[in-house]
């Protein structure tokens, strides 16, 4: 919905667009058909190069598979309309973050309770770490998970991390989506993502928590819940790898 044309000069080359403000962008992703390979020249790549060059300052991504593997996947994104007013681009409503393709997503309250969310992204089970209980599935039981704790230095969400893990495990074994979502989606959900992650894959936390900062850089566990993903990482492997000091959290 965000997506400006990339017009060409009369000699056939890429210009950058009109209103671009690309040092005001932190995110910037080119993309074309179908390009999935950065070793053959490509209209994405002579794009890119040229919005890198010229004025980003900020790393430029191509999007993988371009618009025809985008659109496969995310067909709900896809907009007709080629301009939006200042009013409907505030209006836009954002979706879960996706932290495994198709089967893991992280979001807050109102991706947890809104339909059309679940519809869209096939979502079959739910672990809700807010207090309140949720509005889409009526109760815990096979596909909800009610983990009430509180967003704060005393909350205990080890004791949590197993049943966490064996409701993932569960649904992954149908390849069932599943959605974690807490409050404002940065806290709870993250730890519990995290603590998935490392007994998922067997990853340490250093390694969890550096995929969970490449899918959304505003995540912020506090400080008790690292200790706590720091003894879950210990009991998964039998000791402590990672020194928490080395993660920017």
């Amino acid at each position: 919905m965000t997506a400006k044309k990339a017009p060409k000069n009369e000699d056939n080359k890429f210009m950058i667009p009109y209103d671009a403000e690309l040092e005001c962008k932190i995110h910037v992703v080119v993309y074309d058909s179908n390009t999935s390979a950065l070793t053959v020249s490509t209209p994405a790549l002579d794009c890119a190069n040229l919005l890198w060059k010229t004025g980003s300052r900020n790393p430029v991504m191509i999007l993988k598979g371009g618009y025809e593997e985008f659109s496969a996947l995310y067909p709900f994104l896809r907009t007709q309309k080629i301009i939006f007013t200042p009013r409907e681009l505030d209006a836009i409503e954002s979706y879960p973050i996706e932290v495994l393709q198709g089967l893991l997503y992280v979001g807050n309250w109102r991706h947890g309770n809104t339909p059309h969310i679940q519809k869209h992204l096939k979502i079959k089970g739910h672990i809700n770490c807010c207090v309140e209980a949720e509005t889409f599935f009526s109760e815990p039981g096979t596909h909800l998970l009610h983990i009430q704790v509180d967003d704060n230095m005393e909350a205990d969400l080890f004791s949590h991390f197993k049943s966490a893990c064996e409701f993932i495990d569960t649904h992954f074994e149908e390849e069932f989506a599943v959605l974690v979502f807490g409050l404002l989606g940065i806290g709870r959900c993250v730890t519990v993502i995290i603590a998935i992650l490392i007994h998922h894959f067997k990853w340490t936390l250093q390694e969890a928590y550096s995929h969970m900062k490449k899918c959304n850089e505003a995540i912020k566990p506090n400080q008790s819940f690292m200790e706590q993903l720091s003894q879950w990482e210990e009991e998964i492997h039998g000791s402590k790898i990672t020194d928490l000091e080395s993660i920017n959290y």
